[in-house]
């Protein structure tokens, strides 16, 4: 389908802006840059709370003041390089709003000056932190969930993989599973669609440098069958109008044949970064809903 009308004007919004390419700018630059545009939420919910996670920030949303909620561990998106509590604030609002259930966004260190292994390695401690501490939280140890989207998408897929904790959920929301950059919609939307090819490369160069991209830690889609057999139920959101669309249909598609219960929803007529844009894309709303009943529905009501 062609791209949506709310779509293509944020687009043009965003090009009239003028910012550089990603690939042109440092990381300090592209930081300084992603935070110029950010808007604080304004969406109410019952408790906020920063908390230092075993030496790593993090941030709690608490939907309600039960003492029995699941956890969803949050990975925000960023290629790895850019993005923060802040820049996810919204999105894991609507997620513990939506769901019910807490979230608990984690503020992983971030490449070049942090590269693999170390934004996986914090991925995994916060969420070993959350299972250890989840009755403080007020959260069931036994209902922990893990996702995040791009980047975030990407070390979800890896912790559920490596299953540190017993985990219930994987939420992967245009996951970065495949760093060869091979598949078709690399070169069928490497320009026009907000992230780029060349943008692509930029953040991979910077998480990991000359390491083997088909490392599964990596690139979770070349894990071994019976790794992926043994994670948890997943929902696998993509975009079409996105250089990783085809990563996160391949993802979704391995995952199903191997018997994990799967459900992947192809937005047509989006872009990526969709999902985090629900004040401005109708669908981007509809995404944030869709992960969230299907949170509610598996963390319990």
């Amino acid at each position: 389908m062609p791209l949506h009308p709310q779509a293509r004007a944020l687009l043009d919004l965003m090009a009239a802006i003028g910012d550089p390419p990603m690939e042109e700018m440092s990381a300090a630059d592209a930081r300084a840059s992603r935070k110029a545009r950010q808007l604080p939420s304004t969406a109410p919910i019952h408790e906020v709370r920063d908390i230092d996670a075993d030496g790593i920030p993090t941030r709690l949303y608490r939907p309600n003041d039960r003492t029995d909620l699941g956890l969803l561990v949050y990975f925000h998106g960023g290629g790895w390089v850019i993005g923060d509590l802040d820049s996810h604030d919204a999105v894991c609002r609507a997620l513990a709003n939506g769901s019910g259930h807490a979230v608990l966004s984690v503020d992983y260190r971030l490449a070049p000056e942090h590269p693999f292994p170390a934004p996986l390695e914090d991925a995994v401690t916060a969420t070993r932190w959350a299972h250890a501490h989840a009755a403080e939280l007020g959260c069931r140890a036994d209902r922990i969930a893990v996702g995040g989207d791009s980047a975030g998408g990407n070390l979800a897929a890896v912790v559920a993989q490596l299953a540190p904790v017993p985990l219930v959920y994987q939420l992967l929301v245009y996951p970065v599973t495949d760093l060869t950059c091979a598949l078709p919609s690399y070169e069928e939307n490497a320009t026009g669609y907000f992230l780029t090819k060349s943008a692509m490369g930029w953040f991979i160069d910077h998480y990991i440098g000359d390491a083997d991209p088909k490392d599964p830690r990596i690139s979770p889609l070349f894990a071994a069958d019976h790794v992926l057999a043994a994670t948890p139920p997943a929902l696998v959101i993509t975009a079409e109008f996105d250089p990783l669309r085809d990563e996160g249909d391949a993802y979704a598609t391995r995952l199903a044949a191997l018997g994990v219960p799967t459900s992947h929803v192809r937005f047509g007529g989006m872009f990526h970064a969709f999902f985090s844009l629900g004040e401005f894309v109708d669908d981007g709303r509809a995404a944030n809903a869709l992960a969230a009943s299907a949170l509610g529905a598996t963390l319990g009501r």
